[in-house]
């Protein structure tokens, strides 16, 4: 065990944050931390990493157990370059070194100095101890994982932005390697391929991971236990993301009904109280009722989840199956028409549910509002008959901040009566006085579910979606996903939250280097051809030109690994009859002890040699 909380509580004056938490980290725990924003989640990580003290309960920690903390949007700061900023981690290592140098230069001089040889041996073992010889190679690994091959390491950390900060921050923990990483929302500010390669990485980490974030497909790629803290309170489940909300829901529902058992059982004690308290004959029945229900350990009502929004998506009119064709597209930004993108040709046909993904900046937006006819571009943008397409802005720039919220979707749908109005608001959690508000007044959250109500209220067919889960909490993301996995029309939505990708999408377009890309399935299939095609072009070109052209080399290793098969067959069958003759052996000598040891340790070398060319076989197979 690396670290435990016990009974642990803390307050901040008379608002409880957590009460008699117990927890507990081991040396190989994944753990997500998950729960709603403000429930607590950076108060107990900063009890556990020694940042905030307890006002009830113990921490206790594994002697010599070293912690690594980083904090949400918490980047490095300084005057260091970014490779000194990484270099610093292994400062211990470079001190070595330099008296292994040191040291050598005098061993010159005294060869037959064993007390020289035994404090070099001490500050060799320090710089193997920090993998010293390959420092520079772990530094650009990481530094290039995370996004900054392009950046030199001479590079001021001053100079550099916030998200950029917050980036090297997470690379240089990544660097120390603590006994346990804990990270707050680490994903932000990471693309698609950094994220990729981050999940890759902390697979590999061999110390603890205690992680809060709200991105699902990270956590379900990276933990294998999820902590959620609700109502000061929190429980642990096994199992990544996905398992942990099955599982909740499970719990949730087996509570309910014990809670509904005892609910039963008090009134059913209390009525029996009540009728026969006066009683003579049964007043000692009755008194015994009643003390059995002041001992009773009574079952909270257990919350059924924080409420969402309920969102459904609709359409009247039915469209043409070819619902868009685009050719020879060109995206164009700026009044200088600068090309980010061109000879972009795909299709979309009626139910059709595509993903639009690629970096920031690669032209995702440009490309929706080009289709809708919202910038002028270059290239043949053809709708089929019958579309009716519903467009949602990540930013709602289209609504006017002075109008109130009711003013705001009525306005659209002048034939709506008003409780209809109000009622597909209240669907989105907008209700009394807060459809009096004016738009400006609205948090991110209220103004992406109040585009969303104006969204279902227009009852499309087609539904072309910028971002639309960002500044949703995951209730409503979660309710955003089933209504538009319920929703029977076409959908081509950008978004960066991969989970929300990976449950709709079953085609991927990607935006990058100028063009697009086309896959089929859903995220988890893309990021699958993706690999495949990343190793296929890790192939030296010379090597591939070679393989090509040479048909005789390829037939001959082919004939090789045939020939290397067929002798494999007759060990495994040679290996098989002797592991046959040896249990027979010893099924029939059971008091022979000698000749059971011999026949014994026999027939695990076959077994194993057994295992051993069934691998190789597999292999070449």
């Amino acid at each position: 065990m690396l670290a435990a909380l016990e009974d642990v509580t803390k307050s901040f004056g008379t608002d409880i944050i957590f009460e008699h938490v117990s927890l507990a980290i081991h040396a190989d725990d994944r753990i997500g931390f998950v729960g709603a924003n403000g429930a607590g989640k950076t108060t107990l990580l900063n009890v556990l990493s020694k940042n905030m003290e307890a006002d009830m309960g113990n921490v206790i920690y594994a002697a010599g157990l070293s912690i690594g903390y980083l904090r949400q949007n918490s980047g490095l700061t300084g005057g260091n370059t970014v490779m000194e900023e990484m270099r610093s981690v292994f400062a211990d290592a470079i001190g070595a070194h330099g008296r292994m140098e040191q040291l050598a230069q005098a061993m010159e001089e005294a060869p037959d100095d064993e007390a020289l040889a035994r404090e070099y041996a001490r500050a060799q073992a320090v710089y193997e101890a920090q993998d010293g010889y390959h420092m520079d190679v772990n530094i650009k690994k990481v530094l290039n994982g995370m996004g900054f091959a392009d950046v030199s390491g001479d590079m001021c950390i001053d100079g550099m932005s916030g998200g950029e900060k917050t980036r090297l921050a997470l690379a240089k923990l990544l660097l120390k390697g603590p006994d346990l990483l804990i990270l707050d929302e680490p994903t932000n500010h990471l693309d698609f391929t950094t994220l990729a390669w981050l999940e890759e990485y902390l697979a590999g980490y061999r110390g603890a991971m205690l992680i809060v974030s709200h991105d699902r497909y990270f956590l379900d790629k990276t933990v294998t236990k999820i902590w959620d803290m609700e109502d000061r309170q929190v429980q642990e489940y096994k199992g990544n993301y996905t398992a942990y909300r099955v599982q909740k829901e499970e719990r949730t529902e087996y509570l309910l009904k014990e809670y509904g058992k005892q609910q039963n059982q008090i009134e059913s004690m209390t009525e029996f109280a009540r009728r026969n308290i006066a009683r003579a004959s049964t007043s000692n029945m009755a008194k015994s009722r009643l003390k059995q229900l002041e001992n009773m350990d009574v079952i909270e009502k257990p919350r059924t989840g924080v409420k969402a929004p309920s969102f459904r998506f609709e359409y009247d009119k039915k469209p043409v199956n070819d619902v868009l064709a685009v050719e020879d597209l060109s995206l164009q930004v700026g009044d200088e028409k600068r090309v980010i993108a061109k000879d972009i040709e795909f299709e979309i046909k009626r139910g059709d549910r595509i993903g639009l993904i690629g970096a920031n900046g690669t032209g995702k937006s440009t490309l929706l509002k080009s289709l809708l006819g919202m910038l002028e571009q270059d290239g043949d943008i053809t709708w089929g008959k019958n579309v009716d397409v519903g467009y949602y802005d990540q930013e709602n720039k289209d609504m006017g901040p002075n109008n109130i919220v009711l003013e705001e979707l009525w306005r659209r749908f002048k034939a709506m009566p008003e409780q209809a109005v109000r009622g597909m608001l209240g669907r989105v959690l907008i209700t009394g006085e807060e459809v009096y508000k004016q738009v400006q007044s609205l948090s991110g959250g209220e103004r992406a579910k109040l585009g969303l109500a104006i969204l279902m209220a227009g009852r499309h067919n087609v539904l072309v979606l910028d971002e639309p889960t960002n500044h949703l909490d995951l209730p409503a993301r979660e309710a955003l996903e089933n209504a538009l996995g319920e929703y029977e029309g076409t959908l081509l939505f950008v978004s960066h939250d991969r989970y929300f990708v990976n449950a709709l999408a079953d085609k991927i377009i990607e935006i990058k280097n100028g063009g697009i890309t086309k896959f089929d399935g859903d995220f988890d299939s893309y990021m699958a051809a993706k690999k495949l095609m990343e190793s296929v072009e890790s192939i030296p070109k010379t090597e591939a030109k070679t393989r090509q052209n040479n048909q005789k080399d390829v037939r001959r290793r082919q004939a090789m690994i045939r020939q290397k098969v067929s002798d494999l067959e007759k060990q495994i069958a040679a290996l098989e009859a002797e592991e046959e003759e040896l249990a027979n052996t010893i099924a029939q000598n059971p008091t022979d002890f000698t000749l059971l040891a011999s026949a014994c340790e026999r027939l695990e070398t076959v077994r194993a040699k057994l295992d051993q060319i069934m691998q190789e076989w597999v292999e070449l197979s």
